[in-house]
């Protein structure tokens, strides 16, 4: 009885330890992902996207029945009842497509935690897949392919399993990408040893569309490639999100991380070019390197404006164009966003957020040169040339009449462009507002609305201290402000996309030789006696060794040796990875009873007219997919033979997952929302004018 009380005791105890360990400790460190069971924000935003994934496929499978039963059925009054299931069908479909947008919108888990400073950026999701078992499709190549006990490699296979599930939850930093980048290079390591020209392996990889849900098989490994790649990118930009924008290092680690992710994408864009999944389309792909070149952007912005603008003239003219150039590129992205097919897939809540980022900015960039104009006046002691070629640089076009020395030396003149400005300030910000006021995602992101109200009433603060009731009738229109940049977001293909890996299975002999493409004899034991210390062959070539200048009346040739053949062991050594020189080694003592060695020949290979299943098996055309990959939908975890599935031996792998001082009166910041009144304790002051303190004399922005 005690000892049944103190297993309970025990038991409890191990419950209680496991829980604080995956509540508190979500990020344990390990080398193989998180872990499946840490309940981060991001962890259930990725169940929930599974769960999706599988009521979508079941609607689908359901549609398709239909789509057949309407097809080969005459009577009518079973037409009329599919038609009606169908209909609701298709609806429930639209819901669910619905709330996976509603997934994809949910940007706030993936920000800074400790951030209430900065507008919110945009993460990719994973894209989810369904679980692969290697186990009994590879064992049976090796028996069959390399006529090796395939039992033998169970480990192996456990490992690249292992591997393989461990990449459905990275830990979200560069661990998770190294990750991703170790399973990534050893892809090309598996296709060559058990993924043939001529034969299939019967292995499906089914991965599902992050913007659709819908799900995509192939049997061959270009879809677990490129959706690796998509996924690595999707990881380095939740770092980006989720990097402290209020330092300069987070900043960095921000920019660099959106430019990885936009060369990754930019490769896959490049290498993988008939990806069947619509979110690996080259148009979508383009799209998205425009958004996280976008943010990257953004972020070099912030990382100018972070330790304060100079209320100085020529500083002005620097961040309005710089806020322009970020105007710039979001509204590039808004533009392919609304191209079709494109704005039939993105979440509306994607489109609507460079919307406002575009008129956001671009109305920064109108508030920094009429301060710029407003604020400063020319005076003798200033350089008029280099004023002069600073704003004729600003603008593209100048008010008919007008040239920059005018508007500099005029004081009238100069105000009156300085107000045209603050007031397509506040028309911007005003349409910015209307914008965001539109999408119901955006509508739970009260920082974001916080910033934007903030900028609005600046520049209404702005238009009023320069106001006055004799001018109301001035209608003079500001110019266009020219975009430019010091430090321009450029892609970035980071070194780890492919990192030097092992071969899990290198027990077979060297790639270049014993791969899927090669066909073997089985290994063949022949008996070498020497005659006078001669074996009646040479030997040459790498590892393998291969037999040449074979004696066609030596006993090796008599026993069934060929020249050409390839020489695997020697006695009980397995000689698949030795030189000349040991194999040699190993020959130049055998006496009179002579030795046993295995030899394979290389064999014509034929193609396999039995391959009934298609590489590429799924279409799609606008918003829903109307035909789909008929193999993946028949196929399920849940209905294949369980005697296949593999007990592997190893544990599996279950990981981590677990400023400023205030400016003075000459430097100005960017906006911001602090909704807790109080900032974190290494920001004291606020650098940004809050909502409550719009009129701030000590910074502009």
């Amino acid at each position: 009885m005690f000892s049944s009380y103190a297993k309970c005791v025990s038991t409890h105890y191990i419950l209680i330890s496991y829980f604080l360990l995956t509540r508190f400790f979500p990020c344990i460190s390990s080398s193989q992902g998180c872990n499946p069971f840490a309940q981060t924000g991001r962890s259930k935003l990725q169940n929930k996207r599974a769960s999706l994934n599988q009521q979508i496929i079941k609607q689908m499978r359901m549609r398709a029945g239909a789509e057949n039963l309407l097809k080969a059925t005459s009577n009518n009054k079973v037409k009329e009842m599919v038609l009606l299931e169908l209909s609701y069908v298709n609806a429930n479909l639209q819901l669910l497509m619905g709330q996976l947008e509603g997934l994809n919108s949910s940007v706030e888990v993936y920000q800074n935690t400790q951030e209430t400073a900065n507008i919110p950026l945009i993460a990719l999701g994973l894209k989810e897949t369904k679980e692969v078992d290697f186990s009994t499709p590879f064992k049976d190549f090796i028996l069959d392919h390399y006529s090796e006990d395939g039992n033998s490699f169970e480990d192996e296979i456990a490992d690249l399993m292992d591997l393989r599930q461990a990449c459905r939850t990275p830990s979200r930093n560069e661990a998770g990408v190294e990750l991703f980048a170790k399973y990534y290079s050893h892809l090309p390591l598996m296709e060559s040893r058990f993924f043939s020209p001529n034969r299939q392996t019967g292995i499906f990889f089914t991965w599902y569309d992050s913007f659709t849900g819908v799900p995509v098989c192939q049997q061959n490994l270009s879809l677990e490639k490129a959706s690796i790649l998509f996924n690595m990118a999707a990881l380095y930009s939740q770092i980006g999100t989720r990097s402290n924008r209020q330092t300069i290092v987070g900043l960095e680690e921000a920019i660099s991380s959106f430019q990885k992710a936009a060369g990754i994408l930019n490769h896959l864009k490049e290498t993988f070019t008939h990806t069947p999944s619509y979110d690996m389309s080259p148009a979508m792909l383009s799209m998205l390197i425009r958004m996280m070149l976008a943010q990257a952007q953004e972020c070099l912005f912030e990382k100018t404006a972070l330790p304060g603008i100079r209320n100085q003239f020529y500083s002005l003219m620097k961040m309005a164009q710089e806020a322009a150039k970020v105007s710039e590129t979001y509204d590039q992205v808004h533009q392919s966003m609304i191209q079709t097919p494109i704005k039939d897939n993105v979440p509306l809540f994607w489109s609507t957020m460079s919307q406002v980022k575009t008129n956001h900015y671009r109305s920064m960039a109108h508030y920094f040169v009429a301060s710029a104009l407003l604020d400063h006046q020319l005076g003798p002691s200033d350089d008029e040339d280099q004023q002069e070629k600073t704003l004729s640089q600003v603008y593209d076009r100048l008010p008919e009449g007008r040239s920059p020395l005018d508007i500099l030396k005029n004081k009238e003149e100069r105000e009156r462009i300085g107000k045209a400005h603050i007031r397509r300030a506040i028309l911007g910000h005003e349409e910015a507002l209307r914008i965001y006021g539109l999408c119901h995602h955006l509508n739970k992101l009260e920082v974001l609305e916080d910033i934007l109200k903030a900028s609005h009433q600046r520049s209404l603060n702005k238009y009023s201290e320069s106001d006055s009731e004799e001018e109301f009738t001035d209608y003079t229109e500001a110019p266009d402000i020219i975009s430019k940049t010091e430090h321009k977001a450029e892609m970035e293909v980071p070194a780890t996309t492919k990192v030097k890996v092992t071969d899990f299975f290198q027990r077979l002999g060297p790639l270049s030789v014993f791969s899927a493409k090669q066909r073997w004899t089985a290994p063949r034991t022949i008996r070498l006696c020497p005659e006078d210390r001669d074996l009646g062959f040479t030997l040459k070539g790498e590892s393998p060794v291969q037999v040449v200048s074979l004696d066609p009346l030596c006993p090796a040739a008599a026993d069934g040796l060929k020249e050409g053949d390839y020489i695997v062991a020697v006695g009980d050594t397995d000689c698949k990875w030795s030189s000349v020189s040991e194999v040699m080694r190993l020959l130049k003592d055998v006496d009179e009873e002579g030795i046993d060695i295995q030899v394979v020949s290389m064999m014509e290979n034929q193609t396999n007219s039995d391959s009934c299943f298609p590489l590429n098996s799924a279409t799609f055309c606008g918003n829903l997919p109307k035909t789909y990959s008929m193999i993946c939908l028949a196929y399920d975890d849940d209905d294949k033979n369980p005697k296949s599935r593999k007990v592997t031996k190893k544990s599996s792998f279950l990981s981590w997952g677990l400023k400023n001082k205030l400016k003075s009166a000459s430097t100005l910041s960017l906006p911001t929302a602090d909704h807790s009144g109080a900032l974190p304790w290494n920001k004291p002051c606020p650098t940004f004018p809050s909502s409550s303190s719009y009129n701030n004399d000590s910074s502009l922005y």
